[in-house]
C-alpha cells in the first residue's frame, strides 16, 4: 500500500462533469488529480470502446457525437500535456479524514486531498418485479454499455421495460445496431406523460428529438403497461408477461429483458464525506444538499448526476460551477458563472418535467407480491422486508439489519429505493419518514489481497 498525502485538489469521476471541472482548474493554472473507474475518460454517457473498434462516434453517440468528441479530446490533450494527473481504472472505495482509499490493479493506495470534487454520476434506477432475478435480466445501462464498449446485444430477442428517455434511447440504439427488439414497455401512461409538458418545454429541441426516437420504435412501443412477471426456466428468461393500457394480457417471448426507470444518483462517497441529504419527493430518492455551485461543506463539492439528475449537458455545467466554487474558496480568480447558473435553472425545469412525465412506479413496488425478490444480491423477498418492519419498526437501517437487504455486492444501489417503498407502505407513510441506508466502506467490492503489503 502506497500513500500520497500532499495538498491537492482531487476529482472523482471523468464523465462530463469531471472533465469540465478538471479543465476549469487547469485553465486557472492548477494541477488536479482525476480518479476514474474507466480506462478512458468519458463516463457512462460518453463511454469509449477499446482501440480498434470499428463503430464511429456518430454510431455510438448519435446526435451527441460532437460533444463526446470534444470532451474526449479536451481531457486527453490536457492529460498528455501533463496538466492533470489521471488515475484510470481506479475505484475510490473509502473516504476518511481527508484521504481517499483507491483500488487499482496494484492494490490500494491512499491519496490525500485538500479539496474534493465528486462527479460520481448515476446508475440505473430499477424496480423489482416477479422474476427479475432470473438470468438474462439486465439494467438498461448494462445493455447500453455492452453495445458501446463491445458492440454486442445481450440477447437474441429483447424486451425493454421501465420508463423515461433512456428506455427509448436504448431501444433505438439496439435497433440501429441490428438487434431484435420485440417490445419496449413503458409504465407511464400517455396521460401521465402529458403532465410533464410544461417542464419539457424548457428544451423543446431535445423533447422533439426524443419523440423522433420513439417514432422509430413504431409498434414496438407500448405506453401505460402493467408489468406482471418475467417468465424464466433453468436456462434464463423465456418471456415477458404484461398487460397493455386496455388491460389485455400479453405474453412476449424473449431471452433478454432490459429494465430501468430513469436514474439513481450515485451518492455513496458523498455520504462517507459527511454530506447532508434531503428526500426529493418528485425524484423519490435521497439527494445530497449543496448550494447552487455544488458546495457541500468541508471542502467537498458535488457535480453532475450524483447530486442533480440533469443529464450530460447539466453535468458539464455543474462541473464548471463546482470548479469555480473551489477556485473562489481557494482565493483564485474564477470564471464568470451567471450564464451557467441560468442554463442550469433551465435544465432543472426540464428534468422536473421528465420526473413528472415518467415517474418512479411507487404503487407497483409497494404492492409487490410477497414472493417477489426485492434484493437480488441477498435474495431477500418482499415478504422478508415486510416481516422486518413488523418485527423491528419502520426505520430503513433497522429493516436492513434484520432482512439483510442492501448488504450485498451492490450495497443497496439496486434495492434501496424499492425496500424503502415497501417499508413506507407497511407503515403507511412516505419514504422520507423511513430514512435511507447509511453508506459504508468499501463502497465497491474489494479483494482482501488488495489491502495486504509485503513488509
Amino acid at each position: 500500500m502506497s500513500e500520497a498525502s500532499s495538498s491537492r485538489i482531487v476529482i472523482v469521476g471523468a464523465g462530463p462533469a469531471g472533465i469540465r471541472a478538471a479543465a476549469t482548474l487547469v485553465a486557472a493554472g492548477l494541477h488536479p488529480i482525476v480518479i476514474d473507474e474507466g480506462h478512458r475518460a468519458g463516463g457512462q454517457i460518453y463511454r469509449r470502446p477499446p482501440d480498434g473498434f470499428v463503430r464511429t462516434p456518430e454510431q455510438l453517440y448519435g446526435s451527441e457525437a460532437a460533444k463526446a468528441r470534444a470532451l474526449h479530446m479536451l481531457f486527453d490533450r490536457q492529460a498528455a500535456e501533463g496538466r492533470l494527473t489521471h488515475h484510470a481504472g481506479n475505484s475510490v472505495i473509502a473516504v476518511h479524514d481527508g484521504r481517499l482509499h483507491v483500488l487499482g490493479e496494484g492494490g490500494v493506495q491512499v491519496i490525500g486531498y485538500d479539496r474534493l470534487i465528486l462527479a460520481t454520476g448515476a446508475s440505473d434506477r430499477v424496480a423489482p418485479i416477479p422474476g427479475w432475478q432470473s438470468a438474462g435480466v439486465y439494467s438498461l445501462g448494462a445493455a447500453q454499455i455492452a453495445l458501446k464498449a463491445q458492440g454486442v446485444a445481450l440477447g437474441r430477442r429483447i424486451v425493454l421495460i421501465g420508463s423515461g428517455p433512456l428506455l427509448t434511447l436504448v431501444g433505438t440504439q439496439l435497433l440501429k445496431a441490428g438487434a431484435d427488439v420485440a417490445a419496449v414497455l413503458e409504465t407511464s401512461s400517455w396521460r401521465q406523460q402529458m403532465r410533464g409538458l410544461g417542464g419539457l418545454a424548457a428544451r423543446p429541441i431535445v423533447a422533439l428529438r426524443g419523440l423522433a426516437l420513439r417514432a422509430r420504435l413504431g409498434g414496438r412501443y407500448h405506453a401505460g403497461v402493467t408489468l406482471e412477471r418475467i417468465e424464466a426456466n433453468a436456462s434464463g428468461v423465456t418471456a415477458m408477461r404484461w398487460r397493455d393500457a386496455g388491460g389485455r394480457q400479453r405474453i412476449t417471448p424473449c431471452d433478454m429483458v432490459g429494465m430501468g426507470w430513469h436514474l439513481r444518483a450515485e451518492t455513496h462517497l458523498a455520504d462517507l464525506t459527511g454530506c447532508a441529504f434531503d428526500y426529493d419527493e418528485q425524484w423519490r430518492q435521497w439527494l445530497p444538499k449543496t448550494d447552487a455551485m455544488g458546495r457541500a461543506g468541508n471542502g467537498i463539492y458535488l457535480a453532475g448526476d450524483g447530486t442533480r439528475l440533469l443529464g450530460a449537458d447539466g453535468a458539464e455545467i455543474a462541473g464548471r460551477l463546482a470548479a469555480a466554487a473551489c477556485l473562489t474558496d481557494l482565493g483564485h480568480v474564477a470564471p464568470p458563472i451567471q450564464a451557467d447558473l441560468r442554463k442550469l435553472a433551465r435544465l432543472e425545469r426540464f428534468a422536473r418535467g421528465l420526473a413528472r412525465a415518467f415517474p418512479w412506479p411507487a404503487e407497483m413496488v409497494r404492492t409487490l407480491p410477497d414472493e417477489t425478490v426485492a434484493c437480488r444480491c441477498e435474495n431477500v423477498t418482499a415478504a422478508a422486508v415486510r416481516e422486518g418492519v413488523d418485527f423491528g419498526g419502520g426505520e430503513a437501517n433497522r429493516v436492513k439489519s434484520l432482512s439483510r437487504s442492501g448488504m450485498g455486492r451492490c450495497q443497496g444501489r439496486y434495492c434501496q429505493l424499492a425496500v424503502t417503498e415497501l417499508v413506507a407502505a407497511r407503515n403507511g407513510c412516505s419514504p422520507n419518514a423511513v430514512g435511507r441506508f447509511r453508506g459504508q466502506a468499501p463502497v465497491r467490492p474489494a479483494p482482501v489481497g488488495a489491502f495486504l503489503r509485503d513488509e
